[in-house]
């Protein structure tokens, strides 16, 4: 346990001293929150008001808010994994493998060391984004409950497990820091809308958010955007009857497939099925990576 502790934080020490791997990491969550502070949140307010006259145009944003917030730390939960598996790339072209197969150190070992680092880089970034979170929204009245946002911290640590080990398991197939950065990107520019974070799933085509709804990035947004908007909702909900309900649906706040919602313990129990889907899947692939350096 001491040598993968040893090796966990060899890799942390490695991805934060570099500053712009951490930069790059969150560019992702960091376009989502300019868009809407600079083009697209007051815009998206305004239209939500106009829809529901009888709703407060407070409780309407801090629900955009909390919205935004909610697509932010899920983009992060995977941005940030996958900026940390850049170490294990790193290590790869530079051969370093050779040199860590004649120390003490067992292959399980590397990988665990690699895996767990992933896992700690996205959930320190993740929690205090949600932190972040939880001061701005208290600040204009709507900030989580304690049971809330309990919750919120534990969807959000399943969430950085999940893409913890689905970006080991794509790093695993990345032989170049060229083809890295290349992956790095397309992921950072696709999630946000394969999330519905750009823009609510009920804006697009219902073909498309179907599509979206299947996959595990949109099912944990909504699983994130649950606590993060039950306050808001809640006080829509008691200005207008129905107002909460119509907004969950179309922001994505409940997944929805067809007129099928899935509920919190159905995308729970996906996420976690998934995440130990990609973990023997990531564990078998580093074990042959290790094995032909």
């Amino acid at each position: 346990m001491t040598t993968i502790w040893t090796l966990t934080l060899r890799n942390l020490r490695l991805f934060f001293r570099d500053r712009m791997r951490v930069f790059f990491s969150l560019l992702s969550a960091l376009i989502l929150v300019a868009l809407y502070v600079f083009f697209l949140g007051n815009q998206i307010t305004s239209s939500v008001t106009a829809q529901l006259p009888g709703a407060p145009a407070e409780d309407v944003d801090r629900f955009i808010r909390a919205w935004v917030f909610a697509g932010v730390i899920m983009i992060t939960s995977l941005t940030a994994s996958l900026g940390a598996m850049a170490v294990f790339v790193d290590d790869r072209v530079a051969h370093r493998f050779d040199d860590f197969l004649v120390a003490p150190p067992r292959r399980g070992h590397l990988t665990l060391g690699y895996l767990l680092a992933a896992f700690l880089v996205a959930a320190v970034i993740s929690l205090l984004l949600l932190a972040a979170a939880q001061i701005t929204l208290a600040i204009s009245g709507g900030g989580m409950t304690l049971g809330e946002l309990a919750t919120a911290a534990g969807i959000t640590l399943l969430c950085c497990l999940v893409f913890a080990a689905l970006s080991a398991l794509a790093a695993s197939f990345i032989a170049s820091t060229g083809a890295f950065a290349a992956l790095s990107t397309i992921v950072g520019t696709g999630v946000g809308f394969l999330a519905g974070a750009y823009v609510p799933l009920g804006t697009l085509p219902a073909g498309v958010a179907k599509v979206l709804t299947l996959l595990p990035f949109a099912q944990a947004a909504s699983l994130v955007r649950g606590p993060l908007t039950a306050g808001p909702l809640d006080a829509l909900d008691s200005a207008q009857p129905g107002a909460g309900e119509s907004l969950a649906t179309y922001f994505g706040v409940h997944a929805m497939v067809g007129d099928t919602e899935l509920g919190v313990p159905v995308l729970i129990a996906i996420l976690a099925g998934l995440g130990i889907l990609f973990l023997l899947l990531a564990i078998g692939r580093f074990g042959r990576r290790l094995r032909t350096v």
